[in-house]
């Protein structure tokens, strides 16, 4: 079991749902009878992992309390003393969240036995389920275990015993997730903070002699100094490193053939092209591959007889690849997981464009936190699924903490938010093959918009994506198989932690579902009419990038869109009459405005810099996603305003950076992150840095449209 963050989505919590049975309601006086665990694993229950234990109090037993649990002297004649039964249930518990109804109370009866034995008492983090339920819905007349399980529809164990009151008390807990993501509490940081603000009921617990059930999430569990991790996998991409071109045989080309082209060449292994692919780049999923490896072994099972054998006949396939334009950790975490020591690099259609092994990775070094990626794509349900996602904002912040700039963290966050809604796509599609709807009616892709298709994501994102399929009409029976399959990938996404989209850019709306021909008449819909009215939400459009499926599709539609696009002016002035005007974050003074101690750098810093670029990318077809790619590129047209466009893309930078440290100690302590940071604790020269970023900002509408009608 691992050490939950406080990023930990509830839906995927490791933790250990305890009870105890004791001799009075006093916790000052009362004595331990009973102590019973069960476990909750990537939040399931396992109800083969539990843990019951009888206690010896020490004295005679209240018929009251027996009356109540059954428990007397002659159980527990024989149970052994609390010291030497400790030692068994700390094991057992390690280092998990703990969970309990009025947990408080057992908590603080755990607390004094291990006082009255001289042991060390060590506070875990914890959640109670009485408060997490006032919490979901504070009108209940009642908060009791029978009553939370009536309003839940939860099935209660055998009452009063304590092992089945923890195991009720797990199925609560479950049953109390969802109605918690709908008030917009995910993670366990959020729910120690809402709980935190039930002061009237903590105090009363207080009052009572209980342990304090609840912690306000802090500093102390963010990641340790000498957790952190070698930066360079997440500083350079796959390409920095691959060698390109890759070196191709043919499948009927005789082992000895490749080995001489291996010794030529100098490399370790050969990707076998398909019989009859031709010259064309092929896929990685039609490919090959034959290693130094796979070479000795031929030989040793048929010794000389290999050499004149095809290479068909001893390559493994099909060539695993990672795309080109990835972080170098997923090369690193696909290699270990598939304990394999080469890899192909892929284009976005899935084209072999580069060669990688673990030579080219020697020089770096692997931790832990370098899985992240590969768990995300190997996850086999939601659970797990959330439980690799929440290690995001950790990974995030030991980046940042090594001073990996914010725009690369920017990168890796939407890369793996591009994984998840992938990973999504594929248990969607599981479940609706399990429910019978059968395989997907024709090839499609599904795609992220917005910051995620830019790369420019950070931790407080929400679902933007959309599907491109093949062929079909309008409300056909494609789309409707479509359309259930995005509604599962919006749910599972929402599961995980990524929020539904309030705007509705999402796939399983039909605006943004639709056949490859569907979705060229409507950009060019969008064209011919360039009424800011009908041009909501279009401008994230060209930001997509495919992210599952036949990926062409995405790309095709992608670069046709802004084939469609190049010059004309009026759509791009239109884009921009849309989005709205960009406000300034500075007052009249030049002071930093502020609401309520914060500044909105989305509203008043990101949104003016990623608008201006992109449509200035439309209009002048500069086919790029990255905002900074884009200002680069409009700057090599030679429109003018170089020293502007200079200014926007570091100013963009600037508030990445300023708003991923905000988000990160928001997550810490439980509160929701946002685009909003706090000025007042910033360091006089960072508050310089965020000044100067705003003053860049203030041309940016006067610049948009003097380079919009240059050409």
């Amino acid at each position: 079991m691992t050490a939950a963050t406080n990023a930990t989505p509830l839906i995927a919590l490791d933790a250990v749902v305890i009870d105890t049975e004791t001799t009075g309601l006093d916790p000052a006086k009362a004595r331990l009878l009973e102590i019973g665990a069960v476990r909750l694993h990537a939040g399931r229950i396992d109800e083969r992992a539990v843990y019951r234990a009888l206690i010896h109090p020490g004295g005679p037993i209240p018929d009251a309390a027996t009356k109540i649990h059954g428990i007397d002297d002659a159980r527990v004649k024989d149970a052994p003393i609390f010291s030497r039964a400790w030692p068994d249930f700390r094991q057992f518990a390690g280092a998990a969240v703990v969970i309990g109804h009025t947990v408080g109370f057992d908590l603080a009866i755990l607390k004094n036995e291990c006082e009255r034995a001289s042991i060390a008492f060590m506070r875990p983090r914890v959640l109670d389920t009485r408060l997490l339920a006032e919490v979901a819905e504070p009108n209940l007349a009642s908060y009791t275990l029978e009553s939370l399980s009536v309003w839940l529809g939860v099935e209660m164990a055998e009452r009063h015993s304590a092992l089945g009151d923890a195991i009720t008390s797990a199925r609560i807990f479950r049953a109390l997730v969802p109605k918690l993501r709908e008030g917009g509490i995910r993670t366990l940081a959020e729910a120690m903070t809402a709980c935190h603000a039930l002061t009237n009921v903590i105090d009363q617990q207080h009052q009572a002699g209980w342990v304090e059930a609840v912690q306000r999430p802090g500093a102390q569990d963010a990641p340790r100094a000498d957790q952190k991790i070698d930066s360079y996998p997440y500083r350079h991409r796959i390409r920095d490193v691959m060698r390109a071109p890759p070196k191709f045989t043919g499948a009927d080309v005789r082992l000895e053939s490749a080995i001489a082209q291996m010794m030529r060449e100098k490399i370790s292994s050969l990707y076998v092209k398909p019989r009859g692919s031709g010259d064309a780049p092929p896929r990685a999923a039609d490919c090959g591959i034959i290693t130094e490896r796979d070479v000795l072994r031929a030989l040793s099972e048929n010794g000389a007889a290999a050499l004149g054998m095809p290479v068909a006949q001893f390559m493994s396939k099909p060539l695993a690849a990672v795309s080109a334009d990835s972080f170098i950790y997923r090369a690193i975490g696909r290699m270990n997981r598939l304990k394999i020591r080469h890899l192909g690099a892929v284009d976005e259609t899935g084209a072999v464009v580069g060669a990688l092994s673990a030579r080219d990775l020697l020089r770096l070094r692997a931790g832990e936190a370098i899985s992240l990626g590969d768990d995300i794509d190997q996850a086999d349900d939601v659970h797990h699924l959330g439980l690799a996602w929440a290690r995001l904002p950790n990974a995030a912040s030991s980046l940042l903490s090594e001073d990996v700039p914010a725009r690369d963290i920017a990168a890796i966050v939407s890369r793996e938010l591009g994984a998840a809604t992938r990973r999504a796509a594929v248990l969607a599609e599981r479940r609706m093959t399990d429910a019978g709807e059968g395989a997907p009616p024709c090839p499609y892709a599904f795609a992220v918009l917005g910051s995620a298709g830019r790369g420019e994501s950070l931790l407080a994102m929400d679902q933007d994506n959309a599907l491109i399929f093949a062929e079909g009409e309008p409300d056909g029976a494609a789309d409707r198989w479509f359309e259930k399959l995005a509604i599962h990938v919006a749910d599972i996404l929402d599961e995980v932690g990524v929020p539904y989209c309030k705007g509705g850019v999402m796939a399983k709306n039909p605006q943004w579902r639709g056949s490859l021909a569907t979705w060229r008449a409507r950009i060019a819909g969008w064209i011919e009419r360039s009424q800011p009215k009908d041009l909501l939400a279009v401008d994230i459009f060209f930001d997509l990038r495919g992210v599952h499926g036949d990926n062409a599709l995405a790309e095709t539609l992608w670069r046709g869109a802004f084939d469609a696009a190049r010059g004309q002016t009026g759509f791009a002035k239109a884009l921009v009459e849309a989005a709205g005007g960009t406000q300034s974050g500075l007052g009249l003074f030049g002071g930093i405005k502020t609401e309520q101690g914060r500044i909105d750098l989305k509203k008043y810093g990101l949104f003016g810099i990623v608008t201006a670029a992109r449509v200035l990318a439309v209009c002048h077809h500069v086919v790029e996603r990255a905002t900074p790619a884009r200002l680069a590129g409009i700057k090599a047209l030679g429109l003018g305003g170089e020293r502007d466009l200079d200014a926007l893309a570091e100013a963009q930078g600037s508030f990445l950076y300023f708003i991923l440290a905000q988000q990160i100690e928001d997550i810490e302590h439980g509160r929701p992150p946002s685009n909003a940071v706090e000025v007042k604790p910033l360091s006089g020269r960072d508050r310089e840095r965020l000044r100067a970023a705003l003053q860049a900002v203030g041309p940016v509408e006067d610049l948009t449209r003097d380079l919009l009608f240059r050409d």
